[in-house]
Order: C-alpha cells, then sequence, then structure tokens
C-alpha cells in the first residue's frame, strides 16, 4: 500500500489528482493514471515510478502491480 501511495503522490504533481473525480481506472488487471502521460513526468521521476511498479503504457501511466493480485 505503501508503494502505491508514494506513486500517487509523484503522480498528483503533474495532474492534481485529488481535483479528478475520477483519477484512476483498471482495466484488463491494469491501473490506468487519467490524465497524466509518461513523456511529461521528469527523468527522476519516471525512474521511481518504474521501481514501484509504473510504466508507459498506451493509456499514458500505468501498472500491472496494482491493477490485479
Amino acid at each position: 500500500m505503501n508503494d502505491l501511495i508514494k506513486a500517487l503522490t509523484i503522480l498528483a504533481k503533474y495532474n492534481g489528482l485529488g481535483e479528478d473525480k475520477y483519477p484512476t481506472h483498471c482495466e484488463h488487471d491494469e491501473l490506468i493514471v487519467n490524465g497524466v502521460q509518461w513523456s511529461e513526468l521528469s527523468v527522476e521521476d519516471q525512474v521511481a515510478l518504474d521501481k514501484l511498479g509504473f510504466h508507459d503504457g498506451d493509456c499514458g501511466v500505468t501498472s500491472f502491480r496494482f491493477g490485479s493480485n
């Protein structure tokens, strides 16, 4: 749970997750963060998110680690 909170805290800098009514969604065992593209992230944040299980997906920043069990 702490890794997910760390990741969302990083991502909140880019789209204000607290302001979006639907900041994330899951589809086919993949957690997708709405409104954030991997290319928008700093290199430092890309590295940190990669270590936390997030990557550049077809729909933006995604995670299979947190999208399924």
